[in-house]
């Protein structure tokens, strides 16, 4: 990424950001739907990927696309609720995680290398910084507030994490790039997507809460005692999604909600990962539905919310992989079957070129 562009060195309101955007058009997800018809195998044979291609024209707005460049954004933050020990590991492993996003030795990495995938990890709230990925412009605190004892950011400091999202799309965009896929990496940050998952779907924490990496049986009770805490002490207004990200959200989930905003500003396809990425995107559909237009699923999370929320935003998983690793596997792991998709719809001959009667759909 370049660094901020000159529309970005003026904080630019997130209201006026959000009236930027619109519907995907249903004019070109029409004409790709035609395209599909043409391609000389049985109709709709392909089922998602037809689908995932046909909502990619409605984004671009145009018949003929490419997925050559491709970008992982993966946030990072900490995460203050780490103190009331509701992880298994330390606040300190973000930081050796977040560092070997820049070596290339995560496991992400590896899938990312497979799939075609350019990482851009961003430190947006590490407790520490780490040479080679901290940068000021994009970090805006260290770390949260424990919110189980007080929200765990600001309303301004939330706001801020969106917008730089937001600008990190953009500046994606200004370098070519046709698809973003979302991850993460904070510890704590499954205890705070349950919170904000629990308030926006009106769910008793128990039900969105799982052990992430690891908890024992004792561990995840206390980890949904917490967020009952966390809920409880700051009240957040589920009708209010920066309400919710502030008080018990991480920067995390906020940078990843202006990323899926930024796609939808920007007109690129941006791919969910897992739990926490669907979170994020959930909150960025609360902010600007017309937001989820722009959004692709990739798997069904592992956690227990994994489903619950992908069937508030009205998608529906490629993968069934149970996983719950996070930082991206997901949304990477996917990567290749959109473009396998994209490639027989672009490439494959039509019935006529065959001379071959077209198949009809039986009603």
């Amino acid at each position: 990424m370049k660094g901020v562009s000159p529309l970005w060195e003026k904080k630019m309101e997130l209201k006026e950001q959000l009236s930027k955007i619109s519907p995907a058009d249903g004019y070109s997800m029409e004409m790709a739907k035609e395209r599909w018809r043409t391609v000389a195998k049985p109709l709709y044979s392909l089922g998602k990927l037809e689908e995932a291609v046909i909502r990619m024209a409605g984004m671009k707005r145009k018949l003929d696309f490419g997925l050559d460049k491709k970008a992982l954004v993966i946030m990072c933050a900490d995460n203050g609720v780490v103190a009331e020990k509701v992880t298994q590991t330390g606040q300190e492993v973000t930081a050796i995680v977040a560092e070997n996003f820049t070596r290339g030795a995560a496991s992400v990495c590896m899938m990312a290398q497979v799939a075609g995938a350019d990482l851009f990890p961003v430190d947006i709230g590490m407790a520490s910084d780490v040479a080679g990925l901290t940068r000021a412009q994009y970090k805006i605190a260290r770390g949260t507030g424990n919110m189980a004892h007080g929200p765990a950011m600001t309303r301004e400091q939330a706001e801020q994490a969106v917008l730089t999202g937001m600008r990190i799309v953009e500046e994606l965009a200004d370098e070519g790039y046709d698809l973003i896929a979302t991850g993460e990496m904070g510890i704590g940050n499954t205890t705070t997507s349950s919170a904000v998952a629990s308030v926006l779907l009106g769910c008793d924490p128990e039900t969105v809460t799982g052990r992430g990496a690891g908890l024992s049986t004792e561990g995840l009770a206390r980890k949904i005692q917490v967020i009952r805490q966390a809920v409880s002490v700051n009240r957040p207004d589920p009708e209010n999604p920066l309400d919710v990200l502030a008080k018990v959200g991480g920067l995390d989930i906020a940078g990843l909600t202006g990323v899926f905003l930024g796609g939808a500003v920007c007109r690129i396809p941006v791919v969910i990962d897992g739990f926490i990425s669907s979170v994020a995107a959930l909150c960025a559909a609360r902010l600007a539905p017309d937001s989820s237009d722009y959004m692709l699923p990739s798997h069904r999370s592992g956690e227990p919310a994994g489903g619950l929320v992908l069937e508030a935003l009205g998608l529906s998983p490629f993968l069934e992989c149970n996983m719950s690793l996070g930082e991206g596997s997901g949304a990477v792991a996917v990567l290749p079957l959109l473009e396998m998709g994209l490639e027989v719809y672009r490439k494959m001959s039509t019935f006529d070129e065959i001379h071959v009667q077209q198949y009809e759909e039986l009603k």
